[in-house]
């Protein structure tokens, strides 16, 4: 037979998808993967439920209910002071990660260059790839993940058309500061190219309020602002996101969209429409619980030893190893012996060695889970 398309060949299985496999395997407590093991609140799964029974079952419009854009559109006013055009600026996708995907074969053509700080979410190179643009990894490096300015000027050439920003950032839990988003705004004026911003832990932001790249000055009309639901209300197998942006780029967003999964769940969109016009109170609870949730698991892995770097956001903690261990051996023997699974963060990495002296643990868990795990570490 004929070989299958030669980029996708050489995917190979999400480091998720291993330590989870392995996870289970040992029935270890599961600290890898990014998801709550607990339901969503309720109040937003009553509302799904309502829209099921109200016959909205049937294909929903591509670009995405107009209720749910006007709501998504209406918090960027509201919260960031941001305007945001519902019809025209707003797609609805499959979650961030489709977004991201539709960005990206929106955008680039071979040959391009895509500037991606690492360590990085791991669909990002996929996307890249698939549309044969060049990736150049820029290192942010530990304990503080800053990046070297002459690094990052250095990655920049005329074949430049996107950077990719994620911020609050995974896996590290950092947050940029506006000095480091205004230098990459410089340069992406100066040069030309495309701002990515993946901001879906916008809401886990434990040291300032949350700012949108695309609300620095010169940046809306060249930033693609990605967010979702899932993390925010722990519904991530929802999966509904969107892409904000300039009129003419989200058509073209829009074009991949329509193509690949076409539209978005349409009771779950009816359902998230409504929770986003009225989590104002909900929020200030739920960043309340993973500071807290922060708070237990930090503590605890710093009484068990661990060289901890205290996350800014998102619902990670980063661990630096001891000198001489490497980061795959370490977390598998951390499930086998110790019956806690965490995530190796090499995988995160194309250029740096830096990735095989770091884990990366999750701390969106029930309080038992997170005290489970943080007594079988304790053990000898």
């Amino acid at each position: 037979m004929k070989s299958i398309n030669t980029k996708v060949e050489q995917f190979k299985e999400s480091i998720f998808s291993t330590m989870t496999k392995l996870a289970l395997e040992n029935k270890a407590i599961n600290l890898s993967q990014g998801f709550p093991d607990f339901d969503g609140p309720k109040w937003v799964i009553d509302l799904a439920i309502q829209a099921l029974n109200n016959n909205k079952n049937q294909y929903a419009p591509s670009m995405g209910i107009l209720p749910l854009r006007e709501a998504i559109a209406n918090n960027y006013k509201k919260i960031y002071q941001m305007p945001v055009n519902p019809l025209t600026e707003v797609v609805v996708t499959n979650g961030a990660t489709e977004a991201i995907f539709c960005t990206c074969l929106a955008l680039l053509n071979p040959g391009d260059e895509v500037v991606v700080l690492e360590p990085f979410y791991d669909s990002y190179l996929a996307s890249i790839e698939l549309t044969g643009a060049r990736i150049v990894p820029v290192t942010l490096h530990a304990p503080t993940f800053n990046f070297d300015f002459n690094e990052l000027k250095n990655a920049i050439g005329p074949k430049t058309k996107l950077l990719i920003l994620n911020n609050p950032h995974n896996p590290t839990g950092k947050v940029f500061t506006d000095e480091e988003i205004d230098t990459i705004g410089k340069l992406a004026i100066e040069h030309d190219f495309y701002l990515l911003s993946d901001e879906v832990y916008e809401f886990l932001n434990f040291v300032r309020p949350h700012r949108p790249t695309a609300s620095y000055a010169g940046l809306n009309t060249r930033t693609i602002t990605i967010s979702s639901t899932g993390k925010t209300f722990g519904l991530t197998g929802w999966k509904i996101g969107w892409a904000i942006g300039p009129e003419y780029i989200i058509k073209a967003i829009h074009n991949v969209h329509q193509f690949s999964t076409f539209c978005v769940a349409h009771p779950l969109q009816v359902a998230m429409a409504e929770a986003i016009s009225n989590m104002e109170d909900y929020l200030k609870e739920f960043k309340h619980e993973y500071s807290r949730k922060k708070d237990i698991l930090v503590t605890g892995l710093k009484k068990c030893g661990f060289n901890i770097i205290e996350p800014q956001g998102t619902y990670f903690v980063m661990a630096q190893l001891p000198a001489g261990e490497n980061d795959v051996d370490y977390c598998k023997r951390l499930i086998t012996e110790k019956k806690v699974a965490t995530i190796p963060t090499s995988a995160f990495y194309l250029k740096s060695e830096d990735g095989k002296k770091m884990i990366r643990f999750c701390f969106a868990k029930k309080d038992e889970t997170l005290e489970s795990a943080i007594l079988n570490l304790s053990n000898k």
